[in-house]
């Protein structure tokens, strides 16, 4: 994708860089900002908006359900915070069990290398 490439160039972006990468005004984007509490691209030293990748990949993803989807303005705030509230994750069993594995593993060399080295070792 043309903006995947652009934006893996630079670190941060001005709100014109960004209005020319979304095709979006940025009256626009300002407007969205003091719509969408999660939308807030951080403040030069100078007090400019710049907006790193995750912020615009968020503006990507607001201009998407607001043209392309349908939703309303409120409905993409309702929608934001039910996504919100929703912050738990399922990890699955078997990737529990395998990072756990990891770990002993890790722990076991810790311990080999405290042992011989006369330090008291760690316990599982």
């Amino acid at each position: 994708m043309n903006i995947e490439l652009k934006l893996s160039e630079k670190y941060f972006y001005k709100i014109g860089e960004v209005s020319a990468l979304t095709k979006l005004p940025s009256s626009v984007l300002r407007f969205w900002e003091s719509e969408f509490s999660f939308l807030r691209p951080r403040k030069s030293q100078g007090r400019h908006r710049v907006y790193d990748r995750q912020t615009i990949e968020t503006v990507l993803e607001i201009k998407r359900m607001l043209y392309e989807e349908g939703y309303t303005i409120m409905g993409l705030k309702r929608h934001w915070r039910r996504r919100r509230n929703q912050t738990t994750t399922e990890v699955p069993q078997d990737k529990v069990e395998q990072v756990r594995t990891q770990l002993q593993d890790i722990l076991g060399i810790l311990n080999s290398h405290s042992t011989k080295s006369g330090e008291v070792s760690a316990h599982q």
